[in-house]
């Protein structure tokens, strides 16, 4: 598992690096900085699930925000525009659908964590 928690703590260093670019940076370095340091802890076995549960929940609720944009991306013919640099700036339900499948893998990792951390109550800080 530490290898896991390691590569997954790389990722979100890395997603929180490219977020210098992006229209609101601070939020998403916020974001993905939580979770760098979320998953460098459970590394070496330490968890704190209640921040976790309140980190899942304030994610959800912003996924619940960005819910429009999603469905918009889900109604359009080209769905392969997700991944296009430009069409960022044409759609805005394009960023939004970005930001919210980002928040989706914070919440799976959340969840993964939140699970593990119960599993092994010993390490519960």
């Amino acid at each position: 598992m530490k290898i896991l928690h390691f590569s997954l703590a790389t990722m979100f260093l890395a997603f929180t690096w490219v977020q210098f670019n992006d229209p609101d940076p601070l939020l998403w370095i916020l974001i993905y900085a939580a979770m760098t340091a979320v998953c460098v802890m459970a590394a070496f076995k330490l968890y704190y699930p209640k921040v976790m549960i309140v980190q899942s929940v304030l994610y959800l609720g912003y996924c619940t925000m960005l819910w429009s944009g999603v469905s918009q991306w889900f109604a359009s013919d080209n769905k392969s525009m997700l991944f296009d640099d430009l069409a960022k700036m044409q759609y805005p339900y394009i960023e939004e659908s970005r930001e919210f499948l980002g928040l989706a893998i914070c919440i799976a990792v959340l969840i993964l964590n939140i699970l593990i951390s119960y599993r092994s109550k010993k390490n519960l800080v």
